[in-house]
């Protein structure tokens, strides 16, 4: 399928002062076993030969085969082309400078644009990523050395967490450069990212990430709006890119085709959508990520984010 070339809408990236395409490709679905890495290849690259520089992935998708197959995409003069952002899990500085350095090995980059911290699901997390042997310093040290150029968190569980999350960094006299987290028609709701984070980071500048707007298709089943609407909403937000996965080129197309159509939408028209789906959304059956742990890979795999601070520890051991 041959995709024509037209003029990709951009956004600024929060205080960055960086130009982002509207929509982001989604790194996971890139490295799936049933998604043949030479179409991976061809949705990474056709997406930025059509203006989509907005590059997402994370340090665990997929035991590593996302990066390493975006790394593949990424030669032949496209890295130059990208706006290039991964995740890690790890909370101690050990194991976030670890997580790192094996995403830029994979990759085969010499730098990566904005590395955040991935699943702030709990209360805690901020207290370990900013412990002085915390995550936020392995970022900060590899920011200096020139690795990484910006520093964000993610999160899809609860949005009084992201809330905490920027409490405890402007504690410890630090600003995010990014955050992500679900933006969707059923997301306004129930606990809603839109109602109580995104007005504190559009006053704080920062660059917001729109995620789960499809919610891996969970929303489509729902009956109540179309991909595109779905989409299209995300984008009427402000938020700096709408991140969506791809697993076809005929994906790609329905997320190139309506960020270049995309019109803001009237307050009749958000009223209508956000009416079509209050039912449906009310108790967060088709945002598992809220109410599950199905998308909780840090549950499944402890292990990722390292061991508890030293004075934690010594508790532990004495209690």
């Amino acid at each position: 399928m041959t995709i024509q070339n037209s003029e990709m809408p951009m956004r600024v990236l929060g205080r960055t002062g960086v130009q982002v395409s509207l929509v982001g490709l989604g790194g996971w679905h890139l490295g799936f076993d049933y998604i043949d890495e030479e179409l991976s290849i061809r949705i990474v690259r056709t997406a930025i030969d059509n203006g989509i520089n907005f590059m997402d992935n994370c340090w665990d998708y997929n035991e590593g085969a996302s990066e390493i197959r975006m790394g593949k995409a990424l030669r032949d003069g496209y890295r130059e082309r990208a706006f290039l952002m991964t995740k890690i899990d790890g909370r101690t500085k050990q194991d976030a400078a670890k997580q790192l350095d094996e995403s830029l090995k994979r990759m085969q980059v010499d730098h990566i644009d904005l590395v955040q911290h991935h699943e702030i699901l709990r209360y805690e997390d901020p207290h370990r990523i900013f412990d002085e042997n915390g995550a936020n310093a392995a970022l900060i040290e590899a920011r200096d050395a020139g690795k990484i150029r910006f520093i964000g968190f993610t999160g899809h569980k609860d949005p009084r967490i992201h809330l905490y999350m920027l409490e405890v960094a402007k504690e410890n006299g630090f600003e995010f450069d990014t955050v992500q987290m679900p933006l969707n028609v059923m997301d306004a709701h129930y606990r809603s990212f839109e109602k109580m984070v995104l007005p504190e980071l559009v006053q704080q500048n920062i660059g917001v990430l729109a995620m789960k707007t499809l919610a891996n298709g969970t929303i489509l089943e729902s009956k109540t709006v179309s991909a595109t609407e779905c989409l299209q909403y995300a984008m009427n937000l402000p938020v700096s890119v709408v991140i969506t996965g791809c697993e076809s080129m005929e994906d790609l197309e329905q997320a190139l085709t309506a960020a270049r159509t995309f019109k803001p939408l009237g307050d009749a028209e958000v009223s209508a959508l956000l009416a079509r789906t209050a039912q449906a959304a009310s108790r967060g059956e088709y945002e598992l990520f809220k109410t599950t742990s199905v998308y909780d890979g840090t549950a499944a795999h402890p292990e990722w984010l390292g061991e508890e601070p030293p004075d934690v520890q010594r508790v532990m051991q004495t209690s």
